[in-house]
């Protein structure tokens, strides 16, 4: 079992016992934990050679809701803090400092809902968190389906700009990089398989983040490399060649 689904499933037990008497008709703390993470993707910053996520996150949860969690919120909130940091561990984020949750009472909000609210923070020079960047909007989660938003005014329509599409091509054949994650490795169940011995059952990700493509090892026995030099994680261009085990891929874009 990963650390990350042992977390989730330490959250989940605390909920079904102690909390579960009480929450089932507020927010569960597990779909705190799940929306976090949520707002942690939604909220990447890509740079050169890294890819910054949020580490301060603040709840805002009804009274009702944090009167319920008011016994248990500490604990909560150290569960919730260790559920973020693992996530970022997983997908390689980088953090200015370790992840903060915060509660914060909405008189406004009512049983149920909830919102997040992220920002990026770095120590200040009296070891003072100072922000970074400007916070983001507080994104507001509802247990029932919202309304949809109007109609706007019609405007004209710009002239589309032809898709691109990315491929990996070995022996002889190309395979569409469709999915906004491709696992490549020996085991049947990647999108790209690989029977090679030297390749691991997981080896590798090819990952669609906005119209970057980039390659991240999964921590294979033995490595990824691009156009011969090894990496972890790499932005993928047209014409790169990726070696994993002794198999050959070419990285292609097409109209």
């Amino acid at each position: 079992m990963s650390v990350l689904r042992s977390i989730e499933g330490k959250i989940e037990a605390l909920f079904e016992g102690v909390f579960g008497r009480a929450f089932r008709t507020h927010v569960q703390p597990v779909e705190l934990a799940r929306k976090l993470a949520k707002e942690m993707d939604d909220h990447r910053l890509v740079s050169v050679s890294r890819v910054y996520v949020p580490n301060e996150y603040t709840i805002y949860l009804s009274p009702g809701d944090r009167e319920q969690f008011s016994s248990y919120e500490d604990a909560l909130r150290s569960e919730l803090q260790e559920y973020i940091a693992e996530h970022a561990r997983r997908e390689d984020y980088a953090l200015t400092t370790r992840p903060r949750v915060k509660f914060e009472t909405d008189a406004d909000l009512t049983d149920g809902v909830f919102g997040i609210a992220t920002q990026m923070i770095e120590p200040g020079a009296d070891g003072a968190p100072e922000p970074a960047v400007e916070p983001g909007a507080t994104m507001i989660y509802r247990p029932e389906t919202p309304l949809p938003p109007p109609v706007p005014e019609p405007e004209p329509e710009p002239e589309p700009e032809p898709e691109l599409s990315a491929t990996l091509s070995f022996n002889g054949s190309a395979h569409s990089l469709e999915k906004e994650r491709v696992v490549i490795g020996r085991s049947k169940d990647c999108d790209i398989r690989l029977e090679d011995p030297n390749v691991s059952r997981r080896h590798a990700e090819v990952r669609r983040e906005g119209e970057a493509y980039w390659l991240v090892d999964l921590d294979s026995t033995n490595g990824v490399a691009v156009n011969g030099a090894r990496i972890r994680r790499s932005r993928l261009n047209e014409g790169d060649r990726i070696t994993i085990g002794n198999t050959d891929l070419v990285f292609g874009r097409t109209a």
